[in-house]
């Protein structure tokens, strides 16, 4: 079977025992704080296992993307090197809510795996809970029993609550599990060796296929388990490790998943792939590249698809490193010195066209986005290469010498290894190579300090004390009735505290409520909760979580149950749909100037301003923003009437042409926003204007990049803009009253750029002179000390530069010279030491230990290089006496 044959097979399967094809959810996680990036197929689900949100059906199937690559689920240092792990994946899955429980789960696996796939028996073992005394926990006597219906007795196998007791995280769903174990390993393998030892010991031939998930609790954050609502059924089975059993491999990355990326790898490099090879084989370091190049390509192409862009902080990081790494694999070890990872793309999206279709229609797209990060990277290896060539060949001591006059190498600086890491991204087992070929080590030690301080560091920033809810009303679903109403009156559903930053704050959830919550780019609603007592608390956000609305509050009254009345801020909510709506006009706008391909990449919608990130490799110019700002300001005119459609199904809205974004996540109901229907039609969950006049002017205040082939523009409507070109054109006159109101004012500002221009030239060539006039005096001045010329002077220039042209000039005419200038610019004193480059190598000096000796006497810090070094102060009065200590260095 083909890797296609086996994904339908899979679903054709569960379709036939009643259950619901559901796609698959996006692989970035929008509205659980708790987690960056889907990484189990029950993500989407979770807030049905926990009882917050209806089932839409009884029984589901899918194939879900998951990507493992942080926390406490993180296989990406074991990517590329074994034979099984991914950052990227597919789960398949069958799913039971509240429905059918373990007889028919473990029925429907044995009869999928051994009936349809036709897995011999005799090479499956599979396991049960054996119980935890310390959580209470019994033994699974009943997956154990429902089992002994299929399996042998020495294939049913106990399992510690480590491999038996699935969790998604420290808190959340949870419940034992039955794993199914397939040995792949040769018949004489088999006959010497059990498989039954081998199950759940790392070995690369006894692999998980598939686990039972049967959630019964929820982990609370002290520890305890909760039983949850009803009980559920959540199974996973890797799609990549089925393949490759049923294609009787023995890698995954043997299989037709992955052998038309790395046939296409290893030809572009010129290097044969072998799939046998071992560590210390010659092809082992190659095969390893290639593995890794096919694997992170999907997670990074999905990522981008599913709208997570590379960046430098949170889920955007995460992607940016595994970006990295596959072109550090490829640049390192491949030998692509020009970028190819990109190159990937087209084929990936080919494979997956009609499975997940959101990256075929932007393979264009996140190749583009690829390359770019490719071209940035590859740009910042170089200039991590040059810092460490030059760092090494002009300032590490290679050797020294032990009390017996041996010769001992020294460690390369972990710090500096650090910096090389921190500062330019630069992977430190790089590192370790480039000190490798040069017979050098990096001092790990110091490294790993610098590393474990800076995540600690970042871990204190991050701590967030979520406490447990304290639920006052059971079976109570929340209700947003914010479309219609900005005030209701509602009750406290559940509550609890939370400590961020040593801020503490409670969130609270309502059985309906008008405040809107943070999703889609908007922002959440503020406001007020007013109970009968006059008390009144202050709502300061509104996030969602798992699909509840929950209101952010500074403190609570002193009796939480009785009814309240929640009030949204009008002025807030009202600028804030103006903002929305005018996102909207915009992006069709948008369209209909620049092009098709512009889609949504992000957005932001206050009541201040609103931020719109699209997909576009271009600046846009003056004419193109003028003429989008026209578009959308004629449709404000208009006073076009928002037409709204409430649950539409969502294979109904699609066909009827509206816009969906890429990365969202819809279900089977959407609501759709019109502005006109051949203008503006998209799936939308926010809040809006009752008819675009009410927009009042829209003004586009200013178009930027953001990251590779996406733009930005932001603009205010309303008043805002009122305000903002009412100051603009206050600004305007204030410069016409600057110039004595001249008729053509931008010829008039022209004409004082170019006089500036001159009068600048004029400056510095008279500071030239000076230097010039300058240079010779100081030459005159040179003492001859121990086989050197040494001059230390305090000049009278205007700014460094003009003292780095002196100290320069003399360099060229004053042979074997050490320099140290002072200079005072307005208060502010500075250093300049100069040494020549054969000094450096026959003296031992070097200017920067130098500069930051001086520097301490103007109170002040400054480095640079060993013939050239510069330091700024805030003591002038200590100049003179860094001058005199400049002299100590060779007395």
């Amino acid at each position: 079977m083909t890797a296609t044959e086996i994904r339908q097979a899979f679903l054709d399967f569960f379709v036939s025992k009643g259950h619901t094809i559901v796609p698959s959810a996006p692989i970035v996680i929008k509205n659980d704080p708790t987690l960056m990036f889907t990484n189990a197929g029950m993500n989407q689900f979770k807030d049905i296992f926990l009882g917050e949100a209806p089932a839409k059906a009884p029984r589901v199937a899918d194939t879900q993307r998951c990507l493992r690559v942080s926390g406490k689920h993180n296989d990406l240092e074991e990517v590329g090197i074994d034979t099984y792990h991914h950052t990227m994946f597919e789960m398949l899955g069958n799913w039971s809510f509240g429905d059918y429980f373990k007889k028919e789960a473990i029925a429907w696996s044995w009869e999928l795996l051994t009936e349809v796939y036709k897995l011999p028996k005799d090479r499956l073992y599979v396991t049960y809970f054996e119980g935890d005394e310390k959580e209470g926990l019994e033994k699974d006597t009943e997956t154990y029993d429902l089992w002994k219906q299929y399996v042998d007795e020495a294939h049913i196998l106990p399992g510690n609550k480590k491999d038996n007791f699935w969790e998604m995280g420290e808190t959340g769903p949870c419940g034992p599990c039955s794993e199914v174990h397939f040995d792949s390993r040769p018949d004489n393998e088999r006959a010497e060796v059990s498989g039954a030892t081998l199950v759940n010991a790392d070995h690369d031939q006894v692999i998980e296929i598939w686990n039972d998930v049967f959630m019964q609790f929820n982990r609370l954050k002290g520890g305890a388990l909760q039983p949850l609502p009803a009980k559920h059924v959540d199974t996973g089975m890797g799609f990549e490790r089925l393949v490759r059993v049923l294609q009787g491999k023995s890698s995954n990355y043997d299989t037709d998943v992955f052998q038309p990326m790395i046939q296409f790898i290893a030809e572009k490099s010129g290097k044969t792939y072998n799939s046998a090879a071992k560590p210390g084989d010659a092809d082992w370091s190659s095969a390893v590249a290639m593995r890794v190049l096919a694997d992170h390509i999907r997670a990074i192409s999905f990522a981008i698809a599913d709208g997570q862009l590379p960046a430098s902080n949170k889920a955007g990081y995460v992607i940016r490193r595994i970006l990295r790494r596959a072109v550090r694999y490829s640049y390192q070890t491949l030998g692509f010195k020009e970028p190819f990872f990109n190159q990937l793309v087209p084929l990936l999206a080919e494979q997956f066209k009609g499975v997940f279709d959101n990256l075929y229609s932007q393979k264009d797209f996140v190749q583009k986005v690829i390359l770019e990060e490719e071209v940035s990277f590859l740009r910042t290896l170089e200039q991590g290469i040059k810092y460490f060539d030059d760092y090494y060949e002009k300032t590490f001591v290679r050797t020294g010498k032990t009390s017996d006059g041996n010769e001992i190498q020294l460690l390369f600086p972990g710090e500096m290894a650090f910096k090389l890491y921190d500062t330019y991204g630069f992977p430190i087992d790089l590192t370790q190579l480039m000190a490798r070929e040069r017979d050098t080590l990096i001092n790990m030690e110091t490294f790993e300090a610098a590393l474990q301080e800076q995540k600690s560091r970042s871990r204190a920033a991050s701590i967030i004390d979520t406490q447990d809810w304290v639920v006052l009303k059971d079976d109570e679903t929340s209700t947003f009735t914010g479309y219609d109403e900005t005030e209701t009156i509602a009750h406290v559903v559940k509550y609890r505290k939370v400590t961020a930053k040593g801020k503490e704050q409670y969130q609270i959830v309502l059985d309906k409520t008008p405040f809107y919550a943070e999703s889609g780019g908007q922002v959440g609603d503020k406001g007020e909760l007013v109970f009968p007592d006059g008390t009144i608390i202050l709502v300061t956000d509104t996030k969602k979580e798992n699909g509840l609305t929950v209101h952010f509050v500074d403190n609570l009254p002193e009796d939480i149950e009785d009814a309240l009345t929640a009030i949204v801020d009008p002025a807030l909510r009202s600028q804030t749909n103006s903002n929305h709506s005018a996102t909207h006009l915009l992006h069709a706008a948008m369209k209909q100037v620049l092009g098709s391909h512009v889609n949504q990449k992000g957005s932001l919608v206050n009541s201040d301003y609103l931020r719109f990130d699209f997909s576009h490799f271009a600046k846009v110019t003056d004419e193109e923003l003028a003429q989008i700002e026209a578009i959308v300001n004629q449709k404000v005119r208009q006073n076009i009437p928002l037409k709204e459609e409430r649950s539409v199904l969502y294979a109904e809205a699609i066909t009827s042409g509206v816009t969906a974004l890429f990365g969202e996540k819809y279900g089977e109901y959407v609501r759709v926003i019109t502005f006109e229907e051949e203008f503006s039609k998209e799936l939308c969950g926010g809040t809006h204007v009752q008819a675009t006049g009410q927009i009042g002017y829209f003004k586009i205040i200013s178009e930027s990049a953001v990251a590779a082939g996406v733009r930005r523009i932001e603009a205010i409507t309303g008043v805002a803009a009122e305000v903002y070109i009412t100051n603009q054109s206050n600004l305007v006159n204030q410069l016409k009253d600057l110039l004595k109101n001249p008729k053509d004012l931008p010829k008039s500002v022209e004409s004082l750029l170019e006089e500036n221009s001159k009068l600048k030239k004029e400056i510095e060539k008279s500071i030239l002179e000076k230097s010039s006039g300058l240079k010779n005096e100081l030459a005159q001045k040179a003492e001859a000390i121990g086989g050197l010329n040494f001059i230390a002077q305090k000049v009278a220039l205007p700014n460094a530069e003009a003292v780095k042209n002196l100290a320069y000039q003399l360099k060229d005419i004053v042979p074997n010279l050490y320099l140290v200038l002072a200079a005072d610019f307005d208060g502010k004193p500075s250093l300049t030491v100069m040494i020549a480059e054969n000094l450096v190598k026959e003296k031992g000096l070097h200017a920067g230990n130098i500069i930051k000796e001086l520097a301490k006497e103007i109170k002040g810090g400054g480095g640079g290089q060993p013939f050239f070094a510069t330091a700024g102060g805030s003591d002038a009065s200590g100049l003179d006496n860094a001058l005199v200590k400049a002299k100590s260095f060779i007395a």
